[in-house]
């Protein structure tokens, strides 16, 4: 059952501040704390109106996150020269360009939403510990809640920008807007520490009615991914297998059926953000037009019908045939299959329908789509209005995760039983899934290659070739249709730049870095 976020989106406290700097205060958006937590009913409104952030363009609502952890790699290119995700697929990204929001989306607009996360998060904690109007069990719940998304979006950000502002507690708004960079590793020991608490008091499961909200799991999942980041390879694999063994969640037995949209909230998925169609919150009034109702990504990654079949004489019969199924080709085209990724995905391999989709109804198309995060049908996935969730987390990935930890620490060996169990579903027979004889260098090969056929556009790519350290060297090999991504990047394009009008409303950003992340050089 989705849930229907029409909350007053409480914002909490300081939701809406359109194109202001993140920290502006605007009275009329305040709702007085005093007045607020005087009930469990109000801290878990508050608590949604989080989530409701989350779904912002600028994070998973769109591509928002996607940009910086898909685009500019070797998965996701759009299908022509367009402008809004232009700076960072093609590595010309600058701090005024940072600043620039088309569409409700930038990198100014991600780093605004993601300290309103924050900002939040440390209000919540602040106002519900020991709050006499609040159970003490609704307490302990509502606080693990808040302090998992302060960790989840502190994570981003250091994913992002590296050293950042960092603060907990409820600090005035004076003493935020002139905080400088904290260094990324002290971040981390306090999302580690923060992640940690959350898993300890999130539950395990939820109930129909909580479906969307995060879990003790989602937790674990990204305490290991900063394991493995920090090469901690023995923390990342142990994490890795609590989830394996005793969180309840199953590989499906078919990679298509991860990704059917009649069945979201399957025994794969971790953690998925519900969205419903028709559903206006109340950021959207007065710019529905831009932002759609329900969740805009599906129609990233739908072809237009402008530029299909491959044989324009054909299209009005591809017209035909899509509406007498009721469906249409009214998307944008600007998430779609890489010109290198669809040459170098294994022809053998049955993931390859789901990511590189070239004929549709019999019709051969000109581009190859991620059909796997399509969704065609008019009645109820009409365009930038799908009801279709935004998966965050799943199983296979763990798997992955888990091989990649073992490898690490005492080679392929005992790895094999981690990487086979997601390659099963992925081949026809046992000498095709199978790999035994590898050294670990040449097992560490082979998860370079495995996580991008199975995990493919759901934003872990990027992420995953810069902690790697193979990221320049990755982009400098890539052919794309449209850019010159292997001529533009730079070592320091592994972080994004500070917007401009961050540093000039807040100068100490520059402080302990005058470069901004190298991109005054």
């Amino acid at each position: 059952m989705k849930t229907r976020y029409l909350f007053l989106y409480i914002v909490l406290l300081f939701s809406s501040f359109g194109c202001e700097n993140f920290l502006e205060e605007i009275p009329r958006d305040i709702v007085a704390p005093e007045n607020f937590f005087n009930s469990e009913a109000d801290a878990r409104q508050a608590i949604s109106g989080i989530y409701a952030i989350l779904k912002n363009n600028s994070l998973y609502g769109q591509v928002g996150l996607d940009h910086f952890y898909d685009n500019g790699a070797d998965i996701i290119e759009p299908n022509r020269a367009a402008d809004f995700v232009e700076p960072i697929g093609n590595y010309s990204m600058n701090e005024s360009l940072a600043g620039v929001s088309i569409q409700l989306m930038s990198v100014s607009d991600t780093w605004k939403d993601l300290y309103k996360i924050v900002l939040n998060s440390n209000i919540i904690i602040a106002r519900v510990t020991n709050n006499s109007a609040i159970p003490k069990a609704a307490q302990t719940q509502i606080v693990a809640e808040a302090t998992f998304m302060r960790a989840f979006a502190y994570w981003h950000i250091t994913n992002l920008w590296g050293d950042a502002p960092y603060y907990e507690g409820e600090l005035k708004i004076d003493e935020i807007k002139v905080l400088g960079r904290t260094p990324e590793a002290t971040i981390l020991a306090g999302i580690i520490k923060d992640l940690q608490f959350a898993q300890d008091n999130l539950p395990a499961t939820l109930t129909v009615a909580q479906r969307g909200k995060v879990t003790k799991w989602v937790a674990a999942t990204v305490l290991a991914k900063i394991y493995m980041k920090q090469k901690n390879w023995k923390a990342g694999l142990d994490k890795s297998l609590e989830i394996i063994n005793q969180s309840g969640h199953k590989l499906l037995p078919n990679y298509a059926s991860v990704f059917d949209p009649s069945n979201e909230y399957n025994s794969e998925i971790i953690w998925s953000l519900d969205f419903a169609k028709d559903i206006v919150s109340q950021f959207e009034v007065g710019v529905t037009a831009l932002a759609g109702n329900g969740n805009w990504r599906p129609s990233m990654f739908n072809p237009r019908l402008r530029d299909e079949p491959a044989k324009t004489s054909e299209r009005n019969a591809l017209a035909a045939a899509l509406t007498a199924r009721g469906e249409a080709f009214n998307g944008t085209g600007l998430q779609i299959t890489s010109k290198d990724f669809a040459e170098k995905f294994p022809k053998n391999d049955l993931r390859r329908p789901l990511n590189v989709m070239q004929n549709y109804l019999g019709f051969d198309l000109v581009f190859p789509y991620m059909a796997k995060f399509m969704n065609l049908k008019l009645d109820t996935s009409p365009r930038f209005n799908h009801s279709d969730n935004r998966m965050v987390f799943r199983l296979a990935d763990i798997y992955l995760m888990a091989a990649e930890c073992q490898n690490e620490l005492s080679g392929p060996a005992a790895a094999y039983e981690y990487i086979h169990a997601v390659r099963k579903r992925a081949y026809a027979t046992q000498a095709e899934w199978e790999l035994k004889g590898l050294t670990q260098q040449q097992f560490r090969e082979k998860m370079y290659d495995e996580r991008k056929w199975e995990l493919a556009g759901e934003a872990h790519r990027r992420y995953d070739l810069i902690r790697w350290g193979i990221l320049l060297d990755v982009v400098k090999k890539l052919e794309y249709r449209f850019w010159k991504p292997n001529l533009n990047i730079k070592p320091y394009h592994v972080k994004l730049p500070i917007p401009l009008q961050e540093l000039e409303a807040n100068p100490n950003l520059l402080k302990s870095d005058p470069t901004n992340n190298g991109y005054r050089n």
